[in-house]
């Protein structure tokens, strides 16, 4: 992978990061609730859940591109189309994050184990890998190292992003969950996923 795809990759992997979802709602709501000492175990839940969804996308893209460069292609088109409906969904979703203060399941190893679930069992993380990684893969090279430089740069952001949100959540309160900021994301996010789509398209 060479640095140029490697930057593009940092780049949208931030941006998708950062837009709220089901983990980001999690993690608020742990912050919330019990404060700064949930950011960390919640983090490496997080990191472990996305490790597992990433792990088993690139098995299955690593098995289509065995199978057929056609095939490839094709999936690199429906990933595309994905993006763009995802940008569309999220642009329309608002600004309601709905993160609710937990007080239930305040030890460590609960919040990690709650954590991997809601981000490695989602249908949607799956599903989400399978059409946003190939846009970054070069089907001319191995697979291997491409995806190994892949997993690592995603799970060190996602690390991040969570904690930056648990700490967030946890010093200012029901800021981090201001419909304002999370309509802010959402609408610059969905943008940006629309963009990310329309360029697979006319690269493709």
């Amino acid at each position: 992978m060479d640095l140029s795809t490697w930057a593009g990759f940092v780049l949208a992997s931030s941006v998708l990061l950062v837009i709220p979802g089901p983990t980001i709602l999690l993690v608020v709501s742990y912050a919330l609730g019990q404060g700064m000492r949930a950011a960390a175990p919640l983090a490496v839940g997080v990191a472990l859940g996305d490790f597992t969804a990433m792990t088993l996308s690139m098995l299955g893209l690593g098995a289509v591109l065995h199978a057929s460069a056609l095939l490839f292609t094709l999936l690199k088109w429906a990933g595309a189309a994905y993006l763009l409906w995802l940008g569309v969904q999220l642009w329309r979703a608002g600004g309601t994050l709905g993160a609710q203060p937990r007080q239930d399941g305040a030890r460590p190893l609960r919040m990690v184990g709650h954590a991997w679930l809601v981000t490695a069992l989602n249908p949607k993380s799956i599903t989400f890998f399978v059409a946003f990684l190939p846009q970054f893969l070069d089907p001319g090279q191995d697979l291997g190292p491409q995806m190994m430089v892949m997993e690592a740069t995603f799970l060190a952001l996602a690390f991040a992003n969570a904690l930056g949100y648990g700490l967030l959540a946890a010093r200012a309160g029901r800021v981090a969950a201001s419909p304002r900021l999370v309509r802010a994301f959402n609408r610059t996010g969905g943008t940006l996923l629309i963009g990310a789509g329309a360029w697979t398209i006319v690269r493709t």
